[in-house]
């Protein structure tokens, strides 16, 4: 098993944000598992788009090292990302 498996976004694997591709990735099934469960969550309880936009805003994209969420406030301090 690969010890630098790391939560990612996808970029190779995705539909609009590559959530669930990054986490289908991680956890080794194939996305349109992920996106099932994410159409699921939807349809019984609209927590699927929570899930989903909270995810594409903590987890980082392939190839960053911060996520959106920590660029945005990186920004709003003033930081340099």
């Amino acid at each position: 098993m690969n010890q630098n498996k790391r939560f990612r976004r996808s970029d190779s694997n995705r539909l609009l944000a590559g959530v669930c591709g990054g986490i289908a990735e991680f956890i080794g099934v194939d996305a349109t598992i992920v996106r099932l469960a994410f159409v699921v969550l939807t349809v019984f309880g609209f927590s699927g788009v929570f899930i989903y936009l909270l995810a594409w805003l903590i987890m980082p994209a392939e190839g960053e090292q911060r996520s959106l969420l920590e660029q945005i406030i990186r920004n709003f301090q003033g930081k340099t990302s």
